[in-house]
């Protein structure tokens, strides 16, 4: 069986994980089987001496779960700084290809953001990574398109994210 993945990606901020279960929300309005995954949760752990590449091996586990159940299309919520790291993801959700949807916002948007989401003792450390990474994945071209989420319908967000990606089919408002 073939599976189809689509990562939905983005610096800290611009709302990945808050689209992908929209996202999910939809496709299961329109009854099409799916799976959905936070990659930053597979990995939230503090271990003595953290395993290297524990999120990809938890998303592995994971997707081979969903395909033993059927699901032949995965949402992931993730960023995605280099090919080689594009290139485990797919691998790790044993696709033979993945689309990357990245997506943006203003600064201000993912600060604001950011600052109401991350309100304990992270939050600097989080402002900053977001635009550390912001920069990485502007240098690193990775997606195979991007979708505006600044101050826009989380549903409108959701669903031309799966029209691009050829999930659903309709209109898509901007």
């Amino acid at each position: 069986m073939h599976i189809q993945v689509l990562v939905i990606a983005g610096a800290m901020g611009v709302g990945k994980t808050a689209v992908m279960a929209e996202a999910s929300d939809l496709l299961t309005d329109a009854e099409i089987i799916h799976g959905a995954i936070d990659a930053d949760a597979l990995g939230l752990a503090h271990v003595p001496e953290r395993p290297d590449g524990l999120e990809l091996r938890n998303l592995k586990c994971v997707s081979t779960n969903y395909l033993a159940a059927g699901v032949e299309r995965i949402l992931i919520a993730c960023a995605v700084e280099s090919i080689d790291e594009r290139e485990r993801i797919r691998a790790a959700a044993g696709s033979e290809h993945l689309t990357v949807c990245r997506l943006i916002a203003s600064p201000d948007t993912a600060r604001r953001r950011l600052r109401a989401r991350e309100t304990g003792v992270f939050q600097d450390r989080y402002l900053r990574r977001a635009r550390e990474l912001d920069q990485i994945l502007d240098a690193a071209a990775l997606e195979d398109f991007r979708v505006d989420n600044d101050d826009r319908a989380i549903t409108d967000v959701a669903r031309e994210v799966l029209v691009r990606a050829g999930w659903l089919t309709g209109p898509v408002s901007r």
